[in-house]
């Protein structure tokens, strides 16, 4: 086992963006979209392009109870998967009985995060949270695979499990209703779109003169500025 030494010495080893393994483009403000999905796409498609492992990866936070109560208003971050990305903003999906399903139910805002090393590229975004119909839930759900259904069949998210051995028969038994019935519902499945007030792109210099270009929903569309880095 590593001791703290070892791993402030690991840490001391690391590089960022080593150039012989990333290629940092540039972003040209003057140049950029007037409103953040268009530029996403366009990051999204070049991060897949560039070969980056799960690009579709993101981190989602929320907050948990009620900040004016003790303990409180805490946050809470996991990576999950971007499930699309459209006008209605950015979406992804979990139990509605899961921990960050209770947090979205008392406090419907969250904030995402993209980051794609090989780019030296961050999106970060933030804004109300919106679930989606049971219908368009299960559809989306349904598109996905069969390990997915299987799993959000599995359920109890976030509640405490026994054993691994628990896990396993409960595991087994979704993937079994899974595959011989593919429409199979998980009612406390939700689609979430989070429909964002900010999104900031971040792209990374070797010099550290990173160019931060952050958009700010407005009544009548997005302004957009720059950020020190």
């Amino acid at each position: 086992m590593a001791t703290g030494t070892d791993l402030h010495e690991l840490l001391r080893s690391l590089r960022v963006w080593d150039p012989e393994l990333t290629k940092l483009p540039p972003l040209d403000p003057a140049t950029a979209p007037d409103a953040p999905l268009p530029l996403f796409t366009t990051w999204f498609a070049e991060a897949v392009a560039a070969g980056e492992t799960e690009p579709h990866v993101m981190s989602l936070a929320t907050r948990d109870g009620d900040p004016a109560t003790e303990g409180g208003g805490l946050p809470d971050v996991r990576m999950v998967m971007l499930h699309g990305a459209d006008e209605e903003g950015w979406s992804f999906a979990t139990h509605t009985t899961s921990r960050k399903g209770h947090q979205l139910t008392t406090f419907p805002y969250a904030a995402l995060a993209f980051y794609w090393p090989l780019l030296g590229r961050q999106v970060r975004l933030r804004g109300p949270v919106i679930p989606a119909t049971p219908a368009e839930s299960q559809a989306d759900l349904h598109a996905h695979s069969t390990g997915a259904l299987a799993a959000a069949l599995t359920g109890h998210q976030s509640a405490p499990l026994s054993s691994l051995t628990e896990l396993t028969q409960a595991s087994e038994t979704s993937w079994s209703l899974a595959q011989s019935d593919p429409n199979t519902p998980a009612p406390s499945w939700s689609l979430y779109r989070v429909f964002p007030d900010e999104v900031e792109f971040f792209q990374g210099d070797a010099l550290r003169r990173h160019v931060r270009l952050s958009y700010v929903r407005e009544e009548r569309g997005w302004s957009t500025g720059l950020l020190w880095p």
